[in-house]
């Protein structure tokens, strides 16, 4: 089969190497006489729209040809027909010319930090021009806390009885913490709010670095129209702790202060000129959210019997749950 996806493309002598980094999408290296290429199998059971993925990369690709021609960026490649998103035996296809760097699967050090923020932040300000309302939205409310909580509370009105016994303590630290949710919603109402090119999930391993430099954002799939508070949010919940949320000793869940003031500089560094007042005062609200939006969604996972994330044991989402409770106690303690 992958053959004939080579023929689609025109690439001669072509070899695959699957790429374990990502769990979302099937992901290949490709060297072929052409050049090299990254294919990847889009997920649509989490994507269930494909086309506005290609469509929102295809749109920011070409405002960068137009307006940023030097810009660095994963732009799709497309097959012999014209198309950079292709059906093939039931399944969607896209490929990538191949970017000259590393991403990392684990943050180390402060530096690492900063550069990302600074690379995820100067993603959003090169795009502070480009015509928003043209991005479709490839995930609905991904990062709604408003939704998020109102999926906790029907969990626990239909969730299972004996893990709600469980969960005890978890779901009154959340409860107790709603207010959360409160200064969400003041916030998206507020005048001075505003919507950007968001990229939604900016864990460590969506830049690539070369030679200690961040040089390239990738990971597309959610850049759609958001809020900064998710893409400095995720970045607090995945690089301030040494450990992440497969963690189960608590004790090892802190908060690396040199890596939080890594990234506000180097987020602000990029974006600190387009960010309202009224949104820097909400910097530290960015990683509280996020944080409390995970713990949120791992715990209504767990009271409805694990039918989102993946488990490898019983009571894993509870655990992960603890973890991120844990992380938001320590982050407030800055």
């Amino acid at each position: 089969m992958m053959q004939s996806i080579f023929e689609q493309y025109g690439w001669e002598n072509a070899t695959a190497v699957p790429l374990t980094q990502g769990l979302i999408n099937q992901t290949f290296e490709l060297h072929s006489l052409q050049g090299d290429f990254i294919l990847q199998n889009i997920n649509t059971q989490v994507f269930k729209d494909p086309f506005a993925i290609d469509h929102n990369i295809n749109a920011i690709g070409q405002y960068y040809n137009t307006n940023r021609p030097n810009q660095l960026f994963t732009h799709l490649v497309p097959n012999l027909a014209g198309e950079t998103l292709m059906e093939w035996d039931g399944k969607y296809y896209r490929a990538f010319k191949k970017i000259d760097g590393i991403a990392l699967d684990v943050l180390t050090t402060a530096l690492q930090a900063k550069a990302a923020a600074h690379q995820f932040g100067q993603f959003t300000a090169s795009l502070i021009e480009f015509p928003i309302a043209a991005l479709k939205l490839t995930i609905p409310q991904f990062h709604d806390l408003a939704l998020r909580y109102h999926q906790f509370e029907q969990a626990l009105i239909h969730g299972d009885a004996n893990r709600m016994t469980e969960a005890k303590d978890a779901i009154l630290f959340l409860q107790s913490h709603h207010t959360y949710v409160k200064q969400w919603l003041h916030f998206t109402g507020h005048q001075d709010a505003h919507l950007r090119v968001t990229h939604h999930d900016t864990k460590i391993s969506n830049v690539l670095f070369k030679d200690d430099a961040a040089i390239c954002v990738i990971d597309l799939d959610t850049t759609m129209p958001g809020y900064f508070i998710s893409d400095v949010g995720d970045m607090c919940r995945t690089y301030l702790c040494p450990v992440n949320e497969a963690c189960q000793d608590l004790n090892q869940i802190k908060v690396l202060p040199e890596r939080w003031t890594a990234i506000q500089e180097g987020y602000l560094e990029a974006m600190g000129e387009s960010l309202t007042s009224f949104e820097k005062d909400h910097f530290k609200f960015s990683g509280q959210c996020i944080i409390y939006m995970q713990a949120l969604r791992f715990l209504t996972d767990f009271l409805e019997l694990d039918k989102y994330y993946r488990v490898e044991r019983p009571g894993q989402n509870l655990d992960r749950t603890n973890n991120q409770i844990q992380l938001l106690k320590v982050f407030n303690q800055l």
